[in-house]
């Protein structure tokens, strides 16, 4: 008990800042135990059903087009060496920058009756015949299609490492042993790469249940939905909190499958991966094939959405590119610039105390908070706004009693709220990336440096911080876009007539100005691709 209860000030500081942060999930948490009302009544009888229909058919169908998308193209391009493999290794991450909200909205605009698509086959299609036969693009399978298109990245990623550090060996002996290509890849290279597989498509399934603009655009009764219309609606805390609680449910039954499936299969491989020169070299239709699989997501999941984007942003630059969308973009920026650098801040004193004192308290304490980024951002938008409305009303009744003064919201309703939601859910991407940097710092050098009488506040600014500029960079930049792609956080939280780029998106497009969302949108994803091109890079260097 002493052993546990010996913390040093780092230790004890980065307790009470998880304890803080955690606040909103442990309130969201106390929620099982109160009783429920007439809306929850109704919303069990007419709309819950659908809800978990619709995340059950929504997680199957992207879980299938993730995986018919991510698996192949991190084979043929981790495994072979074709014609575009070069550009495609590393385009094939571009999708990455593409918000789902953002691409339904582009196929939207291409694929609705007065699109362009349909308006072309027109011409030549009788109308009875499109009507019969034309997909509805604003729809549950719609929807699947576009989170596959651009989700199927997180499994590309882990597949392509998992592929490319295969044991060469295992390979030639099953060649050797009569497999041939087809046969080798289903029964040594997929078992081989199963938890890597499970691992990326468990992200791509988190996402897809977090997100809230696609499903809203495209009419799909889901979690998200239905959490944000009946905050919105009926103003009822606690059916709200119970929606929050059974969508948590479903990220938290996908996190254990995942962690259960890596328990349950471990694969170690004793070579290094091929370099791209030893790679065999497929001709003819094999060649053909695997171009047109890799590029098929890049064309339709980057390509096409971005073209569509760029024309909308010329055509109405004109009328759209004023002071408005200059306070847009600058409203944006800034808010992300400050969650940044909090974010930072938060996760480089994390990193830093959990490297100082390896206490298991600590160590557990930090895992708590980097599990911000598994909860869906509607739900934490609410699990912030509850304890802060009811701090709000306590503030203002004291207030009043004490002064005669009303002083109205002081934490919901503000940046503040806003800024500490963002630092929960993001904490976790900033948090892993100095986790990294701090790890390629010889433990000698603090020893040195205390031997010379240095404290600890001072070896991190005189010694880590300069050695950690890459990390620091890496987890702002990641960080700083995320914050700008967010819409449910954005949309709850934010402050009254305070817009931002993907708040402003999202308006257009629900008001089916589409053409107009694409000045915001566009810039969304330009800014995007900068972490997408970083990551490639870091690939490359690493497979060279």
């Amino acid at each position: 008990m002493r052993h546990f209860l010996r913390l040093n000030r780092w230790g004890w500081l980065t307790l009470a800042l998880v304890i803080l942060m955690s606040t909103p999930l442990w309130v969201l948490f106390s929620f099982v135990f109160e009783p429920t009302n007439a809306n929850w009544t109704h919303l069990s009888e007419t709309l819950l059903p659908q809800y978990v229909g619709n995340s059950i058919w929504l997680m199957l169908g992207v879980g299938f087009g993730t995986l018919l998308l991510g698996v192949p193209t991190a084979w043929f391009v981790s495994q072979y060496e074709f014609r575009g493999r070069q550009v495609l290794q590393w385009a094939l991450l571009l999708p990455m920058a593409m918000p789902a909200y953002i691409i339904a909205y582009t196929y939207t605009g291409l694929l609705a009756f007065e699109g362009p698509v349909q308006t072309g086959l027109r011409e030549f299609v009788p109308l009875e015949v499109m009507r019969a036969f034309f997909p509805e693009i604003r729809s549950l399978g719609g929807a699947i299609v576009m989170f596959s298109l651009v989700l199927y990245p997180y499994v590309y990623l882990l597949s392509r490492a998992a592929f490319a550090n295969h044991s060469q060996q295992a390979m030639d002996a099953s060649r050797l042993l009569g497999a041939g290509p087809v046969r080798s890849f289903f029964q040594v290279a997929l078992p081989m790469a199963r938890p890597a597989i499970i691992a990326g498509l468990t992200l791509a399934l988190m996402e897809t249940l977090a997100d809230f603009g696609t499903v809203e655009h495209f009419g799909v009764a889901a979690f998200t939905t239905g959490i944000y219309r009946t905050w919105t609606g009926f103003g009822d805390t606690v059916t709200t909190a119970h929606l929050s609680l059974l969508l948590l449910a479903f990220v938290l039954t996908l996190m254990a499958v995942e962690l259960w499936s890596r328990r349950q299969a471990r694969y170690f491989s004793l070579s290094t991966p091929k370099s791209a020169a030893h790679l065999p070299r497929l001709q003819g239709k094999s060649a053909w094939m695997a171009l047109g699989w890799c590029a098929l997501p890049v064309v339709f999941g980057f390509l096409v959405p971005a073209g569509q984007l760029l024309y909308w942003a010329v055509t109405t630059a004109e009328t759209r590119l004023n002071a408005e969308f200059a306070q847009l973009v600058w409203n944006s920026f800034y808010l992300a610039l400050i969650a940044g650098l909090v974010v930072v801040a938060l996760a480089t004193w994390m990193a830093y105390a959990k490297r100082l004192f390896a206490h298991p308290l600590v160590r557990g304490t930090v895992r708590v908070a980097m599990l911000g980024y598994a909860v869906p951002g509607t739900v934490l938008a609410v699990a912030v706004m509850i304890p802060f409305a009811w701090m709000d009303h306590r503030i203002n009744d004291w207030m009043q009693a004490q002064f005669g003064l009303s002083v109205g919201l002081l934490l919901s309703g503000t940046l503040f709220a806003l800024v500490f939601a963002y630092a929960f859910r993001f904490l976790s991407v900033a948090l892993q990336t100095m986790d990294a940097g701090l790890s390629r710092v010889k433990p000698s050098m603090d020893e040195s440096a205390r031997m010379l009488g240095a404290g600890s506040v001072e070896i991190l600014g005189r010694i880590h911080l300069p050695l950690l500029r890459t990390s620091l960079l890496t987890a702002f930049i990641l960080v700083f876009v995320e914050v700008l792609k967010e819409l449910p956080m954005t949309l709850i939280l934010r402050p009254f007539d305070f817009n931002t780029l993907a708040v402003r998106a999202y308006e257009m497009a629900a008001d089916e100005r589409l053409a107009d969302a694409g000045l915001p949108a566009l810039l969304i994803v330009i800014t995007g691709i900068i972490p997408v091109v970083y990551l490639s890079r870091l690939i490359g260097k690493s497979h060279a």
